[in-house]
């Protein structure tokens, strides 16, 4: 019978090898997290090695054995040609059986492997997100006929609208969001004026620096800049709002109890938003009208009153109003989608988070798309 020893830091091996091809593993100290790594490398060694037909691990000197030491002898036992060869433990004192009994050491290694699951075909997920869109847009008619219904039932019962409600969407969608509209505006109106003044000047034409920043920010600019402002704060706080009343029940509560959800809910963000936010566009005007035309006194050695006179001469009552038409609309689709996303909240937290996010690209991406589709229609209607 052959031996030798090994040491890996708090544990010693010794090893009995006798002629018939059987080796046994005396394991003294400690098995645990200090030298798991280690003791598996060696055993791997050993039996690679020596190729034994039976393997004994001696667990008598043990004095410690923790979750570690019982994947080592895990992997022992599957080095073993998993599982033709013999393998056994003996003397395994107390305490490293009552570890083993609660690890369930003997089923450790029948339990079949976690397999990589696949990723499907391209035409299954192609098909599923075909099924996915549909069914988003069969629940986004659904709701815009829920809507178009409490809206015609406002209309006929007005005291049905919850008046409070609606002045205070009102207040956080209109009034609290002016003074970053109002910033954002004058810094835009600043930018505008600064960057074509560079070219027009070339041209001695510095007096139509007013006439491009106030037609550019009344039809285009004033609008989406205004509405995509609306659309990070209010949007995603209507979806906010609503998805975390659905997670907590209580939108089930209010329908057990007889309120309809949409015209308790949806209605009053939608009139507050199609109120305040052509508004907000307004002062988006004249903001960025003030912008450039700070700009042009000091840079441009204009007089305010020609700034201003130039201004008027350039705008029409139908270019303000076609950027008023357009933030209603913007408005109306900015409070619609995100109090939509906000009734397809389902399970947590999460969930709010991606309808809040969805929310805000929503908006953004139809804000954009209507605003092209204006684009289109003027140009062969002027």
């Amino acid at each position: 019978m052959k031996r030798f020893t090994g040491d890996l830091q708090s544990c010693k091996y010794e090893v009995s090898e006798s002629g018939q091809g059987s080796i046994t593993l005396h394991v003294q100290g400690k098995m645990d997290a200090s030298n798991a790594a280690a003791m598996i490398e060696t055993f791997s060694d050993l039996v690679k090695d020596r190729q034994p037909r039976s393997l004994t691990v001696d667990l008598q000197k043990v004095s410690y054995l923790d979750d570690f030491g019982a994947l080592v002898l895990v992997e022992t036992r599957k080095m073993m040609s998993n599982g033709k060869d013999h393998f056994c433990l003996q003397n395994v004192n107390d305490e490293a059986s009552k570890v083993l009994s609660i690890l369930n050491f003997d089923s450790l290694e029948k339990g079949d492997a976690f397999k990589k699951k696949r990723p499907p075909a391209v035409l299954i997920r192609l098909g599923e997100a075909t099924i996915h869109h549909a069914s988003d847009l069969k629940v986004l008619l659904s709701f815009m006929g829920s809507v178009c219904l409490s809206l015609l039932h406002v209309c006929s019962h007005p005291k049905s609208l919850r008046r409070d409600d609606t002045f205070l969407c009102m207040q956080k969608t209109g009034v609290d969001a002016l003074p970053i509209v109002g910033l954002i505006s004058f810094l835009l109106g600043l930018i505008m004026a600064f960057m074509s003044s560079v070219q027009l000047r070339q041209f001695g034409a510095d007096i139509y620096v007013a006439s491009l920043v106030s037609l550019s920010m009344t039809r285009e600019l004033g609008p989406i800049m205004t509405a995509i402002i609306v659309a990070g704060r209010s949007g995603s706080a209507f979806a906010a709002e609503i998805g975390t009343m659905k997670i907590s029940e209580e939108i089930d509560a209010l329908f057990t109890m007889g309120f309809d959800p949409t015209r308790f809910l949806v209605i009053p963000k939608i009139i507050a938003s199609i109120i305040v936010v052509p508004l907000l566009t307004l002062f988006s005007d004249v903001f960025a009208i003030i912008g450039g035309l700070v700009v042009g006194i000091l840079t441009l050695d204009l007089t305010a009153n020609a700034y201003i006179t130039q201004t008027i001469k350039t705008l029409t009552l139908f270019d303000v109003f076609l950027g008023v038409f357009k933030s209603g609309v913007f408005a109306l689709l900015i409070a619609w989608i995100g109090c939509l996303r906000g009734f397809q909240v389902k399970g947590g937290a999460s969930s709010v988070g991606q309808a809040t996010t969805s929310a805000v690209v929503s908006s953004i991406f139809l804000i954009i798309l209507f605003n092209s589709v204006f684009s289109v229609i003027l140009r062969y209607w002027e």
